[in-house]
């Protein structure tokens, strides 16, 4: 499960051994109205057919993945750059879910990424502009107000059991000083499912196939 508003393009080098290995993509749907977190995951997690499947979410997929276990038989569940409840949320996340300050962030320019670009200052910017543009699977107003909400007001408190989590020690979203037990990944960014995929590639089949206790 991609990242909040991304598409499954960002798996696209993670390669995994066919002899081992099925790997079957979500894909961030719109949210009917008033569904919260959990409603939405019962709806996800009715796509899968496969039992006993392995969930891995990035970012906010992490957090849904989580959601999605309580109506799943699963076998392991794996989180990237992500967090697994709200003692590990940031503290700018904290500060909205009272002041609601997030309500007020421009949504709608999620469709003007082309145009930002143009004018965007810096090299850096200009680059993680076009991250964006070419990996935004949902560029939706309403999705996009529905999920920020929704991660503000994560209820989490207790991981799900024999969670795999792993996370970059340079990850600005959610900065490692909040991040309780983890695989780290010295330079790892919250991008690096994308810019670090050989990494994964190589230790993944083995994460997946590790019994709980033994990582």
């Amino acid at each position: 499960m991609p990242g909040l508003a991304a598409s499954p393009d960002i798996f696209q080098y993670i390669k995994l051994p066919l002899s081992h290995f099925q790997m079957h993509f979500l894909d961030w749907v719109l949210p009917q109205p008033e569904m919260d977190l959990e409603e939405y995951a019962r709806r996800m997690a009715s796509q899968i057919e496969h039992p006993k499947p392995v969930l891995i979410g990035v970012s906010f997929g992490g957090m849904l993945v989580q959601e999605m276990d309580r109506f799943l038989d699963t076998r392991k569940v794996i989180i990237i750059s992500s967090i697994k409840c709200v003692d590990e949320m940031p503290r700018r996340l904290v500060v909205a879910r009272y002041t609601k300050l997030h309500r007020l962030l421009p949504t709608g320019m999620i469709n003007n990424l082309e145009v930002l670009t143009r004018f965007a200052f810096g090299d850096m910017v200009k680059k993680r502009l076009k991250l964006y543009e070419r990996y935004l699977g949902m560029r939706d107003k309403v999705y996009l107000d529905w999920a920020i909400d929704q991660i503000v007001h994560w209820e989490r408190r207790k991981p799900v059991a024999g969670l795999v989590h792993i996370h970059g020690d340079r990850d600005a979203v959610f900065p490692i000083g909040h991040i309780g037990e983890c695989i780290t990944l010295k330079d790892g960014t919250h991008t690096m499912i994308i810019h670090r995929y050989k990494w994964f590639n190589e230790r993944l089949p083995a994460i997946i196939l590790q019994e709980e206790g033994s990582i």
